[in-house]
């Protein structure tokens, strides 16, 4: 199935999806950000097939998000990181991950907790204004055009 190309769009959020809009794109850099790097690692962890996640890492290094290092000669073999690119796009994940985590998580609570290693506090994602730092709400916005 063709998918829509969003990367033309007069829209930040469109040029997002057209990046990780394809709902494996988040899971992998879920698992690298956690700490899986090669490729049968996050295999394993996703359960999806050779040909997909094949796409999907092809895909994020060719968005710059996630960067192919090489960790064999022989065989030759990569493992996958997180760009600079990469790393700003995981905050994003962390905000919806918050967002799961109270109104998704259900009775047993978020299935991972986040410990911020400046403070040592177990903590979540919060939006703030990056001009006064208060806390950054949809009913709190105005949208001039840009």
């Amino acid at each position: 199935m063709q998918r829509t190309d969003f990367s033309q769009m007069n829209c930040s959020i469109a040029r997002t999806l057209h990046v990780v809009g394809e709902a494996w794109s988040p899971l992998v850099l879920r698992d690298v950000l956690m700490g899986l790097h090669r490729f049968d690692e996050i295999r394993a962890d996703l359960g999806v097939s050779r040909k997909v996640l094949t796409e999907r890492l092809g895909w994020l290094v060719e968005q710059g998000v996630l960067e192919r290092v090489p960790y064999s000669d022989r065989p030759p073999r990569s493992e996958y990181r997180l760009s600079e690119r990469g790393r700003d796009l995981c905050e994003v994940l962390l905000v919806m991950s918050a967002w799961g985590d109270r109104w998704l998580a259900g009775p047993d609570g978020p299935p991972v907790s986040y410990r911020h290693r400046t403070c040592g506090q177990v903590t979540h994602a919060e939006v703030r204004c990056a001009s006064c730092g208060g806390p950054l709400h949809v009913d709190d916005l105005e949208l001039p055009a840009g």
